[in-house]
């Protein structure tokens, strides 16, 4: 290859490497003041770096396309979202201390995990020793609406109080989409038996009511709940509940008591929803 074009390469990188530089010396300026992105600012941005590197590119046949690199990148975020069901809203920072090894930032965030909203305030103190940098979470608050799940609330505490970042975000995810499968499975019976399945709480409530129009009073609660431990485990936990008129119970004593264990092994053998298409089908057929 002709050296002219190595150059022109070289010269590119150089250029790249002057702005990169040049940005990160802003950054190091705006972070003595807070700072906020709103997911408007960020596509501005972003649009705005697109079209400064393509000017600057121009007339360079570049062996890395710059576009084509940013375009990966929102592939790549639109991928992680979807697979963690994670979506930011904002974000801010503070930084109230810095010398040469010690940085201390406060920070701000929010955003939704599926259909579940979170918002988070911390402080993160980073040092560096040598080339090892080490980062420390502290002041940690956690708000969510779902707290007043006491569940909820007693991990959040236990979050707060070891401040571990980590751990809420991937039990967070865990739990937010246990959440969705559950709406998703409600929703999918109502619309399949839209006679015999009922939401008193709608799609968000945790618990359905099956009926057979054609016996009267005859109730049957699937409830499904989602427990979340101090240490961040999610654990599906579900159970029938029968309401019964004396006259169904006086003829049917031995199969309505039966019902309710029938249903917890079906659930072991078929999982969740063969187990509540088993038990629409078998109250549907009853007469």
């Amino acid at each position: 290859m002709d050296n002219s074009i190595f150059q022109a390469y070289e010269d590119e990188i150089q250029a790249l490497e002057e702005e990169i530089k040049l940005l990160r010396e802003k950054y190091e300026d705006i972070q003595q003041e807070s700072t906020f992105f709103s997911e408007e600012e960020i596509l501005k941005s972003i649009k705005s770096f697109e079209s400064e590197t393509q000017g600057e590119t121009k007339g360079h046949e570049s062996p890395s396309d710059l576009k084509a690199q940013l375009e990966s990148l929102e592939t790549d975020l639109s991928f992680l979202m979807k697979i963690t069901g994670f979506q930011f809203t904002s974000h801010s920072k503070k930084t109230v201390e810095k010398t040469r090894n010690r940085t201390v930032q406060k920070h701000r965030l929010s955003g939704k995990c599926h259909s579940l909203s979170f918002q988070l305030e911390f402080q993160l103190l980073q040092m560096q020793n040598n080339e090892k940098v080490s980062a420390v979470v502290s002041d940690l608050n956690i708000i969510m609406e779902s707290r007043e799940d006491s569940d909820v609330s007693k991990f959040v505490s236990s979050t707060e109080e070891h401040g571990d970042l980590l751990t809420f975000f991937r039990s967070l995810s865990t739990y937010a989409e246990w959440h969705e499968h559950r709406r998703h499975t409600f929703l999918h019976f109502k619309a399949k038996y839209p006679d015999i399945v009922t939401l008193p709480e709608g799609l968000l409530g945790d618990f359905i009511v099956l009926r057979n129009p054609k016996v009267s009073g005859l109730e049957l609660m699937i409830v499904w709940k989602i427990h979340l431990d101090e240490e961040g485990i999610t654990t599906p936990v579900l159970d029938l509940l029968t309401k019964v008129p004396e006259q169904v119970l006086k003829q049917r004593m031995m199969s309505v008591e039966s019902i309710p264990s029938s249903f917890r092994s079906a659930l072991g053998l078929f999982g969740i929803e063969a187990a509540i298409e088993n038990l629409i089908k078998v109250l549907s057929s009853g007469k």
